[in-house]
């Protein structure tokens, strides 16, 4: 199947207005597309009769120590991937096609993105707002599919969406994992084979603490997983290990029952790697 390429806002509209009627669904991606980002497309097609990928690494979410500049780009592959998922448009924008000069207004993600990986991210999810936003409003979708492995992510998205009353189905995907276990990301190539072995106890870490019922042997339970990652070589750097409510992000009782995510970030080598399990505590 031919893919048809827009490059920006004009290209766009063309594009979708080839498409003829039916449901449109949206799949955001910053590119080096991998199996994750082929299920959410999956994903996309059984809600839609069209589908457009975004492909666009996004500056506004990234702080100046982070890896934008040696992101992974790999455009004729991605391209080649959303041919044989049957995408009907790839929007591929420039910075400059997405952004206009001099932009001064954008969105805030408020207080929830302040929080677990906003600590460390300082200011990230209003840059991922603002170009969801943007997306949103050039592509007018139906719906928009994201996956679950950036779960703080995704429900940030929801609110978003409920508080700014966008009329837009918002579909989870589930997370694809290799056969060991770690959760597919297009920063995994950054892992040589000793980075891989360490980077294993994240998955490990929430399986062990997803075997457990309350919120304290949860959170113990992963922790000593994780604990002893940081005596590996390389070492495991802990970010952040938090049980969370799935809707707001923010840290759960020692009494709560019910559905909570486990969360967890770390770096091992130059690598930053973040992962999540969705549990019911009881």
């Amino acid at each position: 199947m031919d893919v048809i390429v827009a490059r920006d806002r004009a290209e766009l509209d063309i594009a979708r207005g080839e498409l003829g009627g039916g449901r449109l669904a949206l799949v955001p991606t910053m590119g080096a597309l991998h199996e994750g980002h082929r299920s959410l497309i999956r994903l996309a097609r059984q809600y839609a009769e069209h589908v457009v990928v975004s492909i666009f690494v996004n500056p506004l979410q990234f702080s100046p120590d982070e890896d934008f500049s040696r992101y992974p780009r790999t455009f004729q592959a991605d391209l080649d991937a959303c041919a044989a998922e049957g995408v009907n448009v790839v929007f591929a924008p420039s910075p400059e096609a997405m952004y206009r000069p001099h932009r001064q207004v954008s969105v805030s993600a408020g207080p929830m993105g302040t929080i677990v990986e906003g600590t460390f991210r300082p200011g990230h999810f209003d840059g991922v707002l603002t170009v969801v936003n943007k997306l949103f409003n050039l592509v007018r979708p139906d719906v928009a599919v994201f996956g679950r492995k950036d779960a703080q992510q995704l429900a940030i998205i929801r609110r978003m969406v409920l508080d700014l009353d966008l009329p837009i189905a918002i579909v989870g995907g589930e997370t694809v994992r290799e056969p060991d276990g770690l959760a597919l990301s297009s920063r995994n190539r950054y892992l040589s084979e000793a980075d891989r072995r360490t980077a294993l106890a994240l998955s490990r870490a929430l399986r062990a603490g997803a075997a457990q019922r309350g919120p304290a042997e949860i959170r113990r339970a992963a922790g000593e997983v994780l604990d002893a990652a940081a005596h590996a070589e390389p070492p495991l750097k802990l970010d952040y290990l938090t049980l969370v409510d799935p809707l707001t992000f923010t840290e759960v009782p020692g009494d709560h029952q019910g559905e909570a995510v486990l969360a967890v970030a770390a770096r091992v080598g130059t690598t930053r790697l973040i992962d999540n399990i969705t549990l019911t505590a009881s």
